[in-house]
C-alpha cells in the first residue's frame, strides 16, 4: 500500500466514523418524542430507526451531489483536506452529544470541510453563494417552517379530537406515532446518509479514483447506509433525553404532529438536494407542538441553549477543521494525517469514557427533567 492509499483508507474510515456519530447523534430527531410518550420502548425505537435509516440511504443521492461538488472547488480538495474536515465535524458532534445539545451533524460536516478547504487553498475555494443559498438560508428558515407546520397540525388534531376521551385519544396517537416516527427515520436516511456519501465521493475525485462530477459508487452508498444505521441503533441517549424531555412535556398527539411536520419538511428538502439539518427541523417541530397545545409549557431556556449551539456549529467546526489541516500539513505526508487520525481516536475514547460517569441509558432516559441532561441518581432528592 502506498502512502496515498493509506491516506485514502484513513479518510474512508474517518468518514464512516462521522456517519456513525451522525446516526447516534440524530436518532433523537426521529425517536425522542415516541420514547418520551411511551409509543415505543427505547430499544425498539432505536432498532426501528436504524433499519429505516439504512433503507432511506438508498432512496436518493441528490444531497450527496450537493456535498460532493456544490460547496467547494473540487480541484482544490486533497485527501488531507477531507480528513481534516471530517475531524472537525466529528469532534464537534461528540462535544455537543456529550453536553446533550441536539446540534446539526450536517452543518458540522459542512463547516469542517469548508474550514479545511479554506485553510488549504484560501477562502476563494469556497463557493460562498451556494453555501448561503443551499445551507445558511435553509438552516435559518427550516425551524420556523417546521414549527409553523407543527403548530397548525397540533392545534388541528386537538380541535378535531376534542370530544374523544383522553385515554382513547392517547392510545390512538401512540399508534400513529409509530408511523410518523418511522417516516422521520426514513427521511433522515434519505438526507443525512447522503452527506457522508458526498464526502467520500469528493475524496475519491480528489484522489483521481473517480472523474470530476461522478456520482457515489455502490460500495460507498452501502457502507454509509450501514454506518448510519449502526449509529442509530446505538442510540444517542443524551440527545434523545434533551429533545424528548427538555423542550416540553410531550403528549402522543403533539408527538405525532411534530414528527409528521419533521418528516414532511425533510423529504421536501431532499427532493431539492438541500443538505438540511434534521436537528433544526425536529427541534422547531417539537417547540411548535408545545406552542400549538393550549396550556403546554415550552422550556425556552433550553431552546435558547440549542439555538446558541446552532449559531456556533458552522464556524467552530470550520475552525477545528482548519486547525486539523494545518497540523497535518505542518507534519507533512502520510505521517501528518496519521497523527490527526490518532488524536481523533483518542479524543473519541475520552468523550465516551466521560459520558459513562454518569451515563444516560434506555432505563433512565425518561426520568423527570430537572434541568440537566443527566438524570438524578435514584438516591437523589428531586425538588418539587
Amino acid at each position: 500500500m502506498t502512502g496515498n492509499d493509506a491516506v485514502l483508507a484513513l479518510m474512508v474510515a474517518t468518514a464512516l466514523g462521522f456517519d456513525f456519530t451522525n446516526g447516534f447523534h440524530d436518532t433523537g430527531n426521529a425517536m425522542a418524542t415516541s420514547i418520551a410518550t411511551g409509543a415505543l420502548p427505547p430499544r425498539v425505537a432505536v432498532t426501528v430507526s436504524a433499519v429505516l435509516n439504512l433503507v432511506g440511504a438508498f432512496l436518493s443521492t441528490a444531497v450527496a451531489a450537493t456535498i460532493a461538488s456544490g460547496l467547494v472547488a473540487t480541484e482544490q480538495v486533497t485527501l488531507a483536506v477531507v480528513c481534516a474536515g471530517l475531524t472537525g465535524s466529528i469532534l464537534w458532534n461528540l462535544t455537543t452529544w456529550y453536553l446533550g445539545i441536539p446540534s446539526s451533524s450536517s452543518h458540522a460536516l459542512i463547516g469542517g470541510v469548508i474550514g479545511a478547504t479554506a485553510a488549504a487553498a484560501g477562502v476563494s475555494a469556497v463557493k460562498w453563494q451556494d453555501l448561503v443559498s443551499k445551507v445558511v438560508v435553509p438552516a435559518a428558515l427550516s425551524p420556523f417552517v417546521a414549527g409553523g407546520v407543527a403548530v397548525a397540525g397540533t392545534a388541528l388534531v386537538y380541535g378535531l379530537t376534542r370530544g374523544v376521551p383522553e385515554r382513547a385519544r392517547g392510545h390512538g396517537f401512540r399508534l400513529g406515532q409509530i408511523g410518523s416516527a418511522s417516516m422521520v427515520s426514513l427521511a433522515h436516511g434519505t438526507n443525512d446518509a447522503q452527506k457522508t456519501m458526498g464526502v467520500i465521493t469528493l475524496a475519491l475525485i480528489a484522489d483521481g479514483t473517480l472523474p470530476a462530477g461522478s456520482s457515489a459508487p455502490t460500495w460507498v452508498i452501502t457502507s454509509c447506509a450501514l454506518a448510519i444505521g449502526l449509529g442509530s441503533y446505538m442510540g444517542g441517549w443524551r440527545v434523545i433525553r434533551a429533545l424528548g424531555k427538555g423542550l416540553t412535556e410531550i403528549e402522543p398527539t403533539q408527538g405525532m404532529a411534530s414528527e409528521s411536520a419533521t418528516a414532511a419538511v425533510i423529504l421536501c428538502s431532499t427532493d431539492f438536494g438541500y443538505p438540511l439539518s434534521t436537528t433544526h427541523v425536529a427541534t422547531g417541530a417539537i417547540v411548535g407542538s408545545g406552542i400549538g397545545k393550549r396550556g403546554a409549557e415550552v422550556h425556552w431556556k433550553i431552546a435558547r441553549r440549542m439555538v446558541t449551539a446552532w449559531l456556533f456549529t458552522l464556524p467552530l467546526s470550520a475552525l477545528i477543521g482548519a486547525v486539523a489541516y494545518w497540523t497535518a500539513h505542518g507534519i507533512g505526508g502520510t505521517a501528518g494525517v496519521v497523527v490527526v487520525f490518532t488524536v481523533l481516536v483518542l479524543a473519541s475514547i475520552a468523550f465516551f469514557v466521560a459520558s459513562r460517569h454518569p451515563a444516560v441509558t434506555p432505563e433512565n432516559v425518561n426520568a423527570v427533567w430537572t434541568g440537566s441532561v443527566v438524570p438524578p441518581a435514584p438516591t437523589d432528592k428531586v425538588s418539587p
